[in-house]
This record gives structure tokens, C-alpha cells and sequence, in this order.
């Protein structure tokens, strides 16, 4: 709907729900528009060596979620920590997403998590996006869902700080990622299972 209709929408979120907002920026200009709107600023994966839009994104002073890159190791991720943190923002997530494995196919290496977690910034799993296949049908991307759980509560038996999962009513009339997309029927049974894992690990 385009940035100017979603400030409206994110506004009306925020008061009605009372929740926390992230959302992509793609642009540096797009940064301070958001600001009063939202409270996490998400790098999407392809633009995390973008210098401008990391210290764009830092300036802001909000939370700034760093999705690592599928070419990324999770050493290399600490360049672009130094990016965001030189600009005077300790307020980073770090989310892991798969590592390119060939062609068309993304593994998890939980290793990552580990080293990540080191650099004592809260990691983030994404557990819709680890188990996509880019480019997987042909024109676009697919996914193995049936992977979405195991791999979910694998990561929080680790201790990470967060899941990052997407969902819909009706994934396969979703407009985008619908093959990696957990049937929102399904949440509330998986959530509960992945915070009694969570509590376990935390304890």
C-alpha cells in the first residue's frame, strides 16, 4: 500500500493493540519516517552490507534487527554490528535465517547460534524463513513447512531471546511466503509447546 497509507496503519496498531511494531526499511530516507510509528527497525537480509541504510537505521535510536544474511557466516555478522554500534546504538537484535546450502536450499547451523549469542546481543530465530527454498518452484520461492517445529525447538533449547515466526489464516492465498507460512489454527498449540522448551532451557 506504500509507506505514506502504512504510517496510518502502523499508528492505529500501536494505539488500539498496545504492542511493539518492527517492520523492513529498504531505504535510508525511510528510517526517520518510521520512527514515531515503530519501535524495531528490521535490515532485511540482502541489504545488510548497505553502510547508509545500517547507520541510517541506527540513528534512529530504535531497536535495529539485523537479519543475517543467507551468504553471511555468523562471524561476519560482526562487521555489521561495528556499523550499527559506531553510530551509538547498542539496541541490535541479531536474527538467523539460514545459510545458503547450493542452489535452492537454506540450512540452519546451529553453530551460529552460539557464536551470535557470544557477542551478547539477543538473538533472534526465524523459523518461517530458515526452511525456505529461494527461487524453489521455479518463479518463486517455496518452502518445507513440515521443518518449521523441529528446527524452532531445536533453536530455543539453545537459549536464544526470541522466535520470529510468520503466519496467516490462509497461507496458500497469502501474497507472499505462503509455503513458509505456520497456519495461524496452529499457533497457539506451537507457541505453548516452544515455551515450555523455552522455560527449560532458561531455567
Amino acid at each position: 500500500i506504500g509507506l505514506d497509507r502504512a504510517l496510518c496503519v502502523f499508528d492505529e496498531i500501536k494505539n488500539i493493540h498496545n504492542i511493539p511494531i518492527l517492520t523492513d526499511v529498504h531505504l535510508p530516507e525511510q528510517c526517520n519516517l518510521i520512527t514515531d510509528v515503530v519501535d524495531i527497525v528490521q535490515i532485511p537480509a540482502f541489504l545488510l552490507r548497505q553502510t547508509d541504510l545500517l547507520i541510517a537505521a541506527a540513528n534512529t535510536g530504535l531497536i535495529v534487527n539485523l537479519k543475517k544474511a543467507q551468504f553471511m557466516s555468523a562471524f561476519d555478522i560482526r562487521n555489521v554490528i561495528e556499523k550499527v554500534t559506531f553510530s551509538g546504538n547498542k539496541n541490535i537484535l541479531l536474527t538467523e535465517r539460514g545459510t545458503m546450502f547450493g542452489y535452492n536450499n537454506l540450512i540452519v547451523d546451529y553453530r551460529s547460534l552460539k557464536i551470535m549469542k557470544d557477542y551478547d546481543i539477543p538473538v533472534v530465530f526465524d523459523a518461517t524463513h530458515s526452511i525456505q527454498l529461494p527461487g524453489g518452484s521455479g518463479q518463486k520461492s517455496t518452502g518445507e513447512k513440515d521443518f518449521i517445529e523441529t528446527l524452532s525447538i531445536a533453536a530455543v533449547s539453545i537459549g536464544i531471546s526470541s522466535i520470529f515466526i510468520e503466519t496467516h489464516d490462509n497461507p496458500k492465498k497469502a501474497i507472499s511466503d505462503g509455503d513458509n507460512m505456520v497456519d495461524l489454527t496452529d499457533m497457539p498449540n506451537f507457541l505453548e509447546k516452544l515455551k515450555m522448551f523455552d522455560s527449560l532451557a532458561k531455567k
